[in-house]
């Protein structure tokens, strides 16, 4: 059987064509990422959370044992300089300078009669009409009753101060922040019945941890952010560092005077005191651009020329929950990727998203 030239001819080409399709290359993948480009952070902010209170506060209370008859304020209200806040029962405080008016009108009479006796004695005595020794006498008499006079007359002044203890009053314009008595309750001496401040100056009260203590000076400048309306802020200078720390949180109490505060910081609210710090420069990364690998730690660093990514060893400084900080193996302005670690290979072309920083 004679075979055909044809059909041999194109065997032969539909085997060339096979192979040449199996050397064809499948085309490169260009895989997106994630990533971040290393900025070394040199400062670090600090917020601390507080409240707004006065600088200048006073605990009002009575000088004297007695019930408390009336008390016109209550927490908020706004008092001025002298205006009763709160009275005692005066019955008897007011018995008690009616008492001393009529020792003083009594020592007032005897002061009398003996300076009349006194006169009489010395024109007796400027007569010879009478001894000396009587003239003196008289004349102690007066004397003695001066000193009654003058003793009365204090303690006249006494029980009429006494009686003004009564009344409670501030000695200075502010606002209520406490009450300590109410009506018909007896205080003792020196028991708060109001707490009066002074709106104004107010400052910041918050407690910093004793390790950022350090380099806090008289006059350090914060931002203080209401935590409310957190788009309202001022400026405060630190004014006080409590000597010692509270056992328990190592901690210590600071106080900032606020700078031109806006109404809305009213005492009681609540702020958040912020504050910046130079620190040690720090390349600081996502977990999850963390590749640990055959015993070391790794990340992908993009190459910006070829686009392609190879991997760099790195030493770790710490770990702190989201983020690692680098200690060696980076530099600044070298790009990483931050996810999908894990199903990259050795040289592959990436594709840096506009979502990266």
């Amino acid at each position: 059987m004679r075979r055909l030239p044809g059909i041999s001819i194109l065997l032969v080409v539909a085997t060339l064509g096979a192979c040449s399709r199996s050397e064809e290359k499948p085309p490169e993948v260009i895989r997106p990422v994630l990533s971040m480009v290393i900025e070394p952070k040199t400062v670090e902010t600090f917020g601390f959370a507080g409240t707004v209170q006065p600088q200048y506060s006073a605990d009002l209370a009575f000088r004297l044992l007695g019930r408390v008859v009336s008390r016109d304020v209550k927490v908020g209200d706004l008092v001025t300089k002298g205006t009763t806040i709160a009275a005692l029962d005066p019955t008897a405080l007011e018995l008690a300078v009616q008492v001393s008016k009529a020792d003083l009108s009594n020592a007032q009479a005897q002061f009398a009669n003996a300076a009349a006796s006194e006169d009489r004695q010395r024109q007796l005595l400027a007569s010879a009409n009478t001894p000396q020794a009587t003239f003196d006498t008289a004349q102690q008499a007066r004397q003695s009753a001066q000193a009654g006079v003058e003793r009365a007359n204090a303690a006249l002044a006494k029980s009429q101060e006494q009686l003004g203890y009564a009344r409670l009053f501030s000695d200075f314009d502010g606002v209520v922040t406490a009450t300590g008595a109410e009506v018909g309750q007896t205080v003792s001496p020196g028991q708060t019945v109001v707490t009066v401040a002074r709106t104004d100056p107010r400052e910041a009260v918050v407690d910093i941890p004793d390790r950022l203590i350090g380099d806090l000076t008289v006059g350090t400048p914060f931002d203080i952010i209401l935590q409310s309306l957190p788009t309202i802020k001022t400026e405060a200078k630190l004014r006080e560092i409590a000597p010692q720390s509270e056992g328990a949180t190592r901690s210590r109490r600071v106080k900032l005077t606020l700078v031109n505060p806006p109404t809305a910081f009213r005492l009681g609210s609540t702020i958040t005191a912020t504050r910046m710090t130079k620190v040690t420069p720090t390349i600081e990364l996502p977990m999850s651009a963390l590749l640990e690998k055959d015993g070391a730690a790794k990340v992908w660093v993009v190459d910006p020329q070829s686009s392609s990514v190879a991997t760099r060893e790195i030493r770790i400084a710490s770990k702190n929950g989201a983020t690692f900080t680098v200690a060696e193996g980076l530099e600044a302005g070298m790009r990483v990727v931050t996810a999908g670690v894990h199903s990259l290979n050795e040289g592959q072309k990436v594709k840096v998203l506009e979502g990266g920083v």
